[in-house]
C-alpha cells in the first residue's frame, strides 16, 4: 500500500525508516525542511515527496506533528484524503485531536485513528530517528468508535511488522488520563530535580538514579508544554498526588520521625513490587 507521512522527525522518520525497511510498502513523506526531505530520499527512509496528488493515493496516512499542527493538517486536507484511508496521528495527547477530527473524518468518508507510539529519546530531529526504535515498544490505539476490526488488524500488522510487540486499543480519555502519570508526570519531576543548585556539581557523586530522574530533562520544551497544557487537568491531578505524597517525607524529615520515615519508604517499596508482580 502507499503510506504517507507528514512531519519527518524523530517519531516520522523512524516510522518512516522502519516501513521502507522492513516491509514492501511505499512511503511518502513530507517535512517542511528541504534539508530533512534531501536526506530522508537519500538515505531510503522514503520512496518520494508526499505532494497533493500523492497524497489522494495514499491507503495510510501519517500525521507525526504536534497535536495543534495535526488537527490543522487534517482539517486543510481533509478533502484530499482517500475515501477509507486510514489516517493516523502519533501525537502525545487524545482527546484534543479526538474531539476535533472524528467528526472530520465522518464527514469524509476516512478513518481516523489515534496512535502513539511509547518509544522515544531525549533528543529530536530527523537525524536522531532510527529504524529500530520501536524495537519491543507499545502501541497505543485510539479509534473512532466503530472502527471495523479489519481496519484494526491491518494496523496491528503493520506496526508489528516495524517492531512493536504491544498493541493497546483505548479511549482517548484513558489514554490521557494515564499518559499524564505515566509520561507526564516524569518529564515535569525530571525538569525540576535538574534546577536544584546542586546539579552543576554532580559528577563524581552520581550514579544510575541521577541519570534515571534527569535524563528526559533534555526534552523539546515546545512540544512538552502544548502536552501539558491540553491535558491540564489530569497532569494537575498527577501534580498534586505527588506534592501531597513528597510532603509526607518533608513533615517526617522535619520532625525527625524515622518511624513515620521508614513506613513510607516500606510502603512505597511494597507498592512497587505489588504492581510488577501483578499479573495484567
Amino acid at each position: 500500500m502507499n503510506v504517507g507521512i507528514t512531519g519527518l522527525g524523530l517519531i516520522g522518520g523512524s516510522v518512516a525508516r522502519a516501513i521502507s525497511r522492513n516491509t514492501e510498502h511505499r512511503v511518502f513523506g513530507f517535512d517542511i525542511s528541504e534539508q530533512v526531505l534531501l536526506k530522508a530520499r537519500l538515505v531510503d527512509a522514503i520512496h518520494d515527496t508526499l505532494d497533493d496528488e500523492k497524497l489522494k493515493t495514499c491507503d495510510l496516512v501519517i500525521v507525526a506533528l504536534y497535536p495543534r499542527d495535526t488537527v490543522e493538517y487534517i482539517r486543510k486536507n481533509a478533502g484530499l484524503f482517500k475515501k477509507g484511508a486510514v489516517v493516523m496521528d502519533c501525537g502525545g495527547i487524545k482527546r484534543l485531536v479526538a474531539n476535533r477530527v472524528f467528526e472530520i473524518a465522518e464527514e469524509h468518508g476516512f478513518v481516523f485513528l489515534g496512535a502513539h507510539p511509547m518509544a522515544g529519546l531525549e533528543f529530536s530531529g530527523f537525524e536522531h530517528s532510527t529504524r529500530s526504535l520501536f524495537k519491543n515498544a507499545s502501541m497505543i490505539l485510539t479509534p473512532m468508535p466503530k472502527t471495523d476490526i479489519e481496519t484494526l488488524n491491518t494496523v496491528k500488522k503493520l506496526c508489528l511488522s516495524i517492531g512493536f510487540t504491544d498493541i493497546r486499543v483505548t479511549t482517548p480519555e484513558e489514554h490521557d488520563r494515564l499518559i499524564a502519570f505515566t509520561s507526564q508526570l516524569a518529564h515535569v519531576v525530571s525538569s525540576a530535580y535538574i534546577k536544584s543548585p546542586r546539579a552543576a556539581r554532580h559528577r563524581g557523586f552520581s550514579a544510575g538514579s541521577y541519570r534515571d530522574m534527569t535524563r528526559v530533562a533534555l526534552l523539546n520544551e515546545k512540544m512538552w508544554a502544548e502536552l501539558f497544557i491540553e491535558n491540564r487537568d489530569n497532569l494537575l491531578n498527577e501534580i498534586d498526588v505527588l506534592i501531597g505524597h513528597l510532603r509526607e517525607y518533608r513533615d517526617a524529615l522535619a520532625e525527625r520521625d524515622e518511624e513515620k520515615l521508614t513506613e513510607l519508604l516500606r510502603q512505597g517499596r511494597e507498592r512497587k513490587a505489588k504492581i510488577d508482580n501483578t499479573p495484567e
